[in-house]
């Protein structure tokens, strides 16, 4: 079953890249949204996923060229560690505003094309969504969040759009950059490649009309924050 036209936030780099790859490479069209251009030549709109608006007029003229949403997967993602106290209020929401409120945004905007098609929504929550850490408050309020938002989406629009939460561990791709080297993995520390991860989400969104993956963790077998 190939994956249609499928519509990818963050899809300039890490698993978002890694699953526009696949999404090709399986006879699929990827759609990309991100801050970041694309290296690839896909259909693309640049948007900030903290500004709702811009998210969803994103979402909208990437529908109209494409002629229609088969899925959407909404791999976007940011982070602020630190302790509460000492992170700014901006640098925590915009966290919160971009993992969970461009999520909701994006799935919003995206759900009139999908109900046509009886497509698929795939969310990215995060092993930190169930297991919470230290100095990790913004992220895992936003994960939770997208793991309650999600389920909340299931039971909305079951039998008129699949969902699928997908719970993925540590990854090798940059979103680790830029850290204080306590927040980094250390040298031995076991990720999974995003391209294995993205055969994940190429696997969920295989299902066909009527059966969905409803939840999905995929992670390293020596990942340390999960169970």
């Amino acid at each position: 079953m190939q994956p249609g036209n499928v519509l990818i936030t963050g899809g300039a780099s890490g698993l978002g890249a890694a699953t526009a790859e696949a999404v090709a490479k399986a006879g699929g069209v990827p759609l990309v949204i991100d801050r970041d251009v694309p290296d690839a030549d896909w259909p693309f709109r640049r948007a900030d996923l903290a500004d709702s608006k811009a998210a969803a007029q994103a979402v909208e003229e990437l529908a109209v060229q494409a002629g229609g949403l088969d899925a959407v997967f909404c791999a976007a993602g940011t982070d602020a560690c630190g302790k509460l106290a000492d992170i700014e209020a901006d640098a925590w929401e915009q966290v919160v505003k971009v993992n969970l409120i461009g999520t909701a945004a994006v799935v919003r905007a995206a759900l009139p094309h999908l109900t046509e098609t009886q497509g698929a929504v795939i969310t990215c929550a995060s092993t930190l969504g169930f297991n919470a850490v230290a100095d990790a408050t913004a992220y895992c309020a936003s994960k939770f969040g997208v793991v309650g938002f999600t389920r909340a989406l299931a039971a909305e629009t079951a039998g008129r759009v699949r969902v699928t939460l997908l719970v993925p561990g540590g990854m090798r791709t940059a979103f680790f950059d830029g850290r204080p080297e306590q927040y980094k993995p250390g040298p031995t520390a076991k990720l999974n490649d995003p391209r294995d991860v993205a055969n994940a989400v190429l696997f969920a969104l295989a299902q066909p009309p009527g059966c969905e993956v409803r939840e999905l963790v995929i992670c390293s077998s020596e990942e340390t924050s999960w169970p």
